[in-house]
């Protein structure tokens, strides 16, 4: 299977403050269905606590949904809330799914989270940058206003009933 890492990338959302992928698209992902994945996060519940896994409110799931097209309940849809998996929920996973597909995609998926975290970091070097520009040029410029202030107190009055020069309008 070829894993391109900008189809896992547009996999995970942003759910509770956390980046997380669905029990479906990680399924897809490991070439199983997701009832399958599901039963064998079940049965090892103590692996996923909280923070590795957690499943969505309805308010969540419907909020979810209108980012992507899905069927209708009732018709072959969801028919229970999905489970998300972070980070550390997908690195879990490779303890409990041991297929060699499952392993290839653990590492596809761990190199998406490390290159989004790169990218935040980055974002966030480039905002402080940015902010210190910011502050400079505003410095800067408080200073030419008050230079010009200090120059129009020192030049001398004109006469008020002198000729102007230009266009009248």
């Amino acid at each position: 299977m070829d894993i391109h890492l900008d189809q896992i990338q547009n996999m995970i959302y942003l759910i509770r403050g956390q980046k997380v992928i669905l029990d479906s698209d990680l399924a897809k992902l490991y070439g199983v269905e997701t009832r399958r994945l599901n039963e064998q996060v079940r049965r090892n519940l103590d692996r996923f606590p909280e923070d590795f896994m957690f499943q969505l409110t309805s308010e969540e799931y419907e909020l979810l949904k209108s980012q992507f097209a899905t069927s209708k309940a009732g018709r072959g849809g969801k028919q229970k809330q999905p489970l998300v998996f972070t980070e550390n929920g997908v690195a879990m996973l490779s303890s409990v799914l041991k297929s060699k597909q499952a392993v290839q995609v653990n590492i596809a998926i761990m190199r998406v989270f490390t290159k989004l975290r790169s990218f935040l970091l980055l974002e966030k070097e480039n905002t402080k940058r940015i902010d210190s520009i910011e502050r400079g040029t505003n410095e800067l410029f408080k200073i030419v206003f008050e230079r010009l202030d200090n120059l129009e107190e020192k030049l001398p009055c004109l006469d008020g009933d002198r000729k102007k020069i230009g266009i009248k309008c």
